[in-house]
Parts: C-alpha cells; sequence; structure tokens
C-alpha cells in the first residue's frame, strides 16, 4: 500500500489543526451541565425580608386553589392535552381524582387525564416545597431613582434581611442583587450600591455568600461596562477576602445595540468575553428592548416578532458557550380587580375570568419561550407561579417519551463506539440530550426513577455530564478486557 504523505509532515498538520480544534472546543464547550433555575423573580430591594420567597409561596398556592381548586379546572382553561375527555360534574371530578390517586404512575399513563392529573399536582408540591427558584435583590427597575442616602440605606438593610434568611434557610436556591447599569449618569450610583450591599452582608454572615449568588449588570451595550465589573469584583474579593473569581455576574439583553452594533456585528461574544470567565447568563429585557425597537407600548409583549429576532440572534451568538440564556416577563398580573371579603358573584366572577385570561397569556408565553430553547424567564408577582410551573411540567411531561428515544439512541451509539473502540466526538449533542432530563429533574418535572428509561444508570445522571458518562464506559470496558484477557 502506497502513501503520498509522509508521516512527519501528517503530524505537523494535525498538531496544528489540532491547536484550532482545541481552541473552538474551549470556546465553545456546549451546554453547561450546572442547574439552572427555570425562572427568576425581580423585587424592589426595599421591600425584600428574609422571608419574602417563602411569602411568594403562600401567596402562590392561594391564588391557584382559589382560581382552579382542581386538575379539571385549570386544564380547561389552559386546555391541556386530553382536557376535552375530562368530567363537568364536582362528583365525577372528586371520583376520577381519587380513582388516579390510587393507581401507580403507570397506570395513570394509560388515562387520558394523566398529563393534567401530574401537571396540577407537580405544581401544587412545587409551590408547597420551592415555589421561588431564582431570585433577584432589585435596585434598578423595581427600585427607581431615589435619594443617595435612601438607597444607601436599603442596601445595608437588604443585606441585613439576606444574611437572616442565610441563618433561617428561608431564602431561593439561586439569590442576587441586580444594580443599576454602567451608563455614564448611574455607574457612581451602580457601583457604591454593590459595595455597601456586598461588605455589609459578608460583614453579617462571617465573609460567606449564599450559594449561586450574582450579580446582575443591566442594559450592557459595549465590553467596557463587563470589564469594568470584573476590575471591581477584584478590588471587593480582595478587601473581603474572598477567593479570587468567587463573583460571578449576569447580563442583561435589553438594546438593539447589543443584538448589532455600529459595525453591523452581533457584539455579544465580545461583550461575554470581556467577563474574562465570571458572566454566567444572559437576560433579555422584553419591555426596554422592544422600546429600544420603536414598540408603542400598548403592543410590548413578550410574543411581538422583534423579540423572536432578538432571541435567535443571541442564540446563534452564544450557542454552545455554556452561558444560561433567559427570557423575559409578562406584564399580564393574574390578579382580580376586586379585593375583599364580601364580594358579589357577579365581582367573583370577574376576578376568575380576568385570573384565567392572565394565565393563558403567561401560560402560551413560558411554552414559546420553551419551544424556542429559552429554559429560564422572569417572574414578576407570586401570582404568576403557577403558571410558570404548570408551562414547565407540561413542556418537560408532553416531550417526555420522544426524549427518552432520542437519548437511548444517542447512548446506544456511543455505547457501540465504545465496544468497537472507535472515537466518539459528540459529547457535546449527548449533553444536551441529557440536559433536557436534567433540567426536568432539577424543577420536578420528573423524577431520576423516570429519567432511568434512558438506559442510564442513577449514578451517570448525577454525574450530570456526558462526557464522563463516556469516560467511565470506556474505563469499564477496558476493565472487562483486562479480565478476560487475564
Amino acid at each position: 500500500m502506497k502513501l503520498s504523505i509522509n508521516n512527519t509532515e501528517k503530524e505537523q498538520l494535525l498538531n496544528t489543526l489540532g491547536l484550532a480544534n482545541r481552541k473552538f472546543q474551549q470556546t465553545y464547550p456546549g451546554d453547561r451541565p450546572d442547574r439552572q433555575p427555570v425562572h427568576t423573580v425581580y423585587g424592589g430591594a426595599n421591600l425584600f425580608k428574609s422571608d419574602t420567597c417563602q411569602k411568594m409561596g403562600d401567596i402562590a398556592l392561594r391564588s391557584l386553589q382559589t382560581y382552579a381548586p382542581n386538575f379539571v379546572e385549570l386544564a380547561n382553561v389552559l386546555k391541556l392535552q386530553g382536557y376535552e375527555h375530562l368530567p363537568h360534574l364536582e362528583k365525577d371530578i372528586k371520583a376520577l381524582t381519587e380513582k388516579l390517586g390510587d393507581q401507580t404512575e403507570e397506570e395513570r399513563k394509560k388515562e387520558a387525564a394523566w398529563l393534567s392529573y401530574s401537571v396540577y399536582n407537580k405544581v401544587v408540591k412545587k409551590l408547597q416545597t420551592e415555589a421561588v427558584e431564582d431570585f433577584r435583590i432589585d435596585f434598578e427597575d423595581g427600585f427607581g431613582n431615589r435619594p443617595d442616602d435612601e438607597e444607601d440605606a436599603t442596601a445595608v438593610q437588604a443585606a441585613r434581611e439576606l444574611a437572616a434568611g442565610m441563618k433561617n434557610g428561608t431564602i431561593s436556591p439561586f439569590i442576587g442583587i441586580r444594580i443599576k447599569p454602567f451608563t455614564e449618569d448611574l455607574k457612581h450610583r451602580g457601583i457604591r450600591t454593590l459595595d455597601i450591599f456586598l461588605t455589609n452582608l459578608l460583614e453579617e454572615t462571617g465573609g460567606k455568600l449564599p450559594e449561586n449568588f450574582v450579580v446582575m449588570l443591566p442594559k450592557v451595550t459595549i465590553p467596557e461596562q463587563m470589564t469594568a465589573m470584573v476590575r471591581f469584583f477584584e478590588i471587593l474579593e480582595r478587601e473581603n477576602n474572598l477567593k479570587p473569581g468567587t463573583l460571578k455576574m449576569e447580563t442583561m439583553v435589553e438594546a438593539t445595540q447589543i443584538i448589532m452594533d455600529d459595525e453591523g456585528r452581533n457584539p455579544l461574544m465580545r461583550i461575554i468575553k470581556a467577563s474574562e470567565g465570571r458572566c454566567i447568563a444572559a437576560h433579555f429585557g422584553t419591555y426596554d428592548y422592544t422600546a429600544s425597537a420603536g414598540i408603542t407600548a400598548k403592543y410590548q409583549t413578550m410574543a411581538h416578532p422583534v423579540c423572536d429576532f432578538a432571541h435567535h440572534m443571541t442564540k446563534v451568538a452564544l450557542g454552545g458557550t455554556g452561558i444560561f440564556l433567559s427570557d423575559g416577563a409578562t406584564n399580564i398580573m393574574p390578579i382580580g380587580p376586586h379585593r375583599g371579603e364580601n364580594l358579589s358573584f357577579e365581582q367573583e366572577k370577574e376576578n376568575r375570568e380576568s385570573v384565567h385570561n392572565a394565565w393563558q397569556i403567561g401560560f402560551g408565553h413560558t411554552m414559546h419561550s420553551l419551544i424556542n430553547g429559552l429554559y429560564q424567564g422572569w417572574d414578576l408577582n407570586p401570582a404568576q407561579l403557577p403558571m410558570r410551573y404548570a408551562a414547565t411540567y407540561n413542556f418537560f411531561l408532553s416531550s417526555y417519551e420522544d426524549a427518552v428515544f432520542r437519548l437511548k439512541t444517542f447512548v446506544a451509539r456511543a455505547a457501540i463506539s465504545t465496544l468497537t473502540k472507535d472515537v466518539f466526538d459528540d459529547a457535546a449533542t449527548g449533553q444536551g440530550l441529557l440536559n433536557f432530563f436534567l433540567k426536568a429533574m432539577n424543577c420536578g418535572a420528573i423524577s431520576e426513577e423516570e429519567a432511568l428509561a434512558t438506559g442510564l444508570t442513577l449514578e451517570e445522571i448525577r454525574s450530570r455530564s456526558f462526557f464522563r458518562i463516556l469516560e467511565n464506559r470506556r474505563k469499564g470496558v477496558s476493565s472487562k478486557e483486562q479480565m478476560v484477557a487475564s
């Protein structure tokens, strides 16, 4: 057999290619296996208390039980799959609920009511146990522009409340602060608030930050704003004896200039790189962005086509980088127009219709985000939480069977490559498929046991890394081969 390329030339060329390949892989490592919250709740810093997240859960649960006291009513409002086959009479609904409650999960899956029953009960459980996954103590739009002494005092008080929440175990698993932007007129106020808040928090806690703490820098338009934040982080870490690299940040996509700059380029990757590895997420600001695109207030909604354009441009710019993406918020609140205890029949009816209408809008917006690959969004009011989880659970449960088939097939392909000693260089795709189940498990849509249908073991699922799964399987094959040889 004759070859035209000698080994020396071949190795030199392949080594050069290897350097380029590894540089690309460092820039685009694929989906990050870390837990991503399904939402972020923004609340004014002046209103934040140590038990705010728990109180929000109580309000959200009351709202659900008031306006959808059973799974059938929720299914009818949202038109969940199979809703047309559900009973209408109260006694029949009660009998069906009892029947489903006595069945195993496998038996329930054969019923037309399975999806709506499962969604409703999972939402109730979520609101009782972890209603708020992520919270931002907001010093920007949710707080407004106030006198400096008032914002200073609020920063101190919010830090103390967060410290108390850390001690009492009453804060959300993800939490952070949103400061004012680093625009020319607000940059001094933004960094002063961050300094006061962090310094006082660390003093109260003995130098400890909450788990998954992050700083949101809004309205970023140029890389230099991110660079400035990194330098301030370094000072804060040094002065407060924090390990270098401890402080993490998020940015916001809120202006057309962050989608396309003055040279006709998308600057998002440069902005992310300017964070020097500290930026972990990019959130979309629906109403600031639509305003910057010239959309009048009446038509500023998550469903507007300019939002889809921004989403897709963001996904194209940051796809494969591991940066978490979040959609914005629905501004229609599911709150009835009438308050009080002694409401008339007509007033209660108007409240119900108003809430159900807002539910339908919020559910539709969240489903639209999920279908477009945005697994996180904003919530502005605790009454929005039931629909956040209803849409999320509906999305994952209705896609479960298809996702199981895809990942099971992919795992089988990887196993064949392992057994035949071929190189299987598509771990990023496998991680993307695995992340569907990780996201579903994280939010409570499915259990670990239900993910076993993919062909993975519980230990492999808990590793959260498809690359590690492949590596361990290769090692397992090698060990077996050694045993056979001996």
